[in-house]
């Protein structure tokens, strides 16, 4: 035993990785190492004998285990030094600056005006980008003749060869959210639906992709007057200042009557200034809702009555924020959006400002 002692503490204590260390344990107290071998021989031994070798046997196979574990710790605390010499890092070195991305002018006006509508009680309602015939044109009384079928006009979808149903369509304006939200909710209602449509144009006013956002409120007393108040207090909620506001008769499938409805502004050097002067602009299509329309959504028109607005959200943010091309929204250029964009803190709500 002495031999085995002074030949396995002398390996172990040479062992330079845990590798070797792994090999020194089964070799000694593994199933087939040497000292559980000659444990396995106490059973042939005289009661004499094992009362000596048994301890004896026992103490040497505790010392060989604590000599591995405590040269495990040793070998583990070499690499440890190792490691923290080859990938130290100075402390006091300057940060590295990091870029911030920023909000787009589109997601935060659309805060804004989801922010101001809340206050008034119109909650948001959501639906599909790619839309049926039903929804889109048919429940809206938009009739087949009408120039905004075309396919000058609207994005189809191809149907499969033998497939004679109308073809679905990108949805040319968020309108059928509302025939959807009337559908499942019925009356009274008032929600806003913001999202994105699709329009077969592109100038500098115009692209085929662009975001827009419309209101409707039904019940049984509603009138044009509620129409107007809402939008005026939403336009000075909105620009900061107090905003007067002109409807012109307008005709529009899905309201009758219909307006289109202007804001006071003025033209200096190029820059609109909204709220002052004595020029008008238009901002959106507005009106009450056809009869047809109550229908379509499942509402009585003999009993419920209300109204709908739709504003081009890309364009109120041009206006509010100055940006001249409508295009450059969807540039995707880094310099534009660190311009244009907006801190990530800078959350609009009505009582920290907009």
């Amino acid at each position: 035993m002495d031999d085995l002692r002074q030949k396995y503490l002398a390996a172990i204590n040479s062992a330079d990785d845990e590798a070797a260390l792994e090999d020194l344990r089964v070799a000694a107290v593994g199933k087939k190492g040497e000292v559980s071998l000659k444990m396995r021989e106490l059973g042939k031994m005289t009661p004499e004998e094992r009362q000596v070798a048994g301890p004896a046997l026992n103490a040497l196979k505790d010392e060989i285990n604590s000599a591995l574990a405590a040269k495990k710790v040793a070998l583990e605390d070499v690499a440890l030094d190792a490691r923290l010499a080859g990938e130290w890092l100075d402390v006091t070195l300057p940060g590295r600056t990091r870029r911030q991305g920023t909000i787009h002018p589109v997601s935060q006006v659309t805060e804004e005006v989801t922010a101001i509508l809340a206050d008034m009680g119109f909650a948001v309602a959501e639906g599909p980008q790619i839309e049926d015939d039903w929804h889109n044109f048919d429940a809206l009384n938009i009739p087949g003749h009408h120039s905004a079928r075309t396919e000058m006009d609207t994005f189809y979808m191809a149907r499969p060869e033998g497939d004679n149903r109308p073809p679905h369509v990108l949805r040319t304006h968020t309108s059928p959210v509302q025939i959807r939200s009337m559908l499942e909710h019925g009356a009274p209602i008032r929600i806003i639906c913001p999202g994105r449509v699709y329009r077969a144009d592109y100038d500098q006013t115009h692209t085929p992709m662009f975001h827009q956002v419309e209101g409707l409120a039904i019940d049984k007393d509603i009138s044009m007057a509620n129409l107007k108040w809402v939008l005026e207090e939403f336009f000075s909620a909105f620009f900061g200042t107090k905003v007067k506001t002109r409807f012109r008769a307008s005709h529009f499938p899905f309201t009758e009557p219909s307006a289109e409805v202007d804001i006071q502004c003025s033209w200096e050097g190029g820059t609109v200034k909204v709220g002052e002067g004595d020029g008008w602009l238009e901002v959106l299509g507005s009106g009450m809702v056809h009869p047809h329309v109550l229908r379509s959504g499942g509402v009585d028109p003999d009993q419920w009555q209300g109204f709908a607005f739709g504003m081009g959200i890309d364009r109120m943010a041009m206006l509010k924020y100055g940006v001249p091309d409508l295009r450059a929204f969807f540039d995707s250029d880094l310099r534009w959006l660190r311009h244009y964009g907006f801190s990530s803190l800078a959350v609009p709500t009505l009582h920290g400002g907009l």
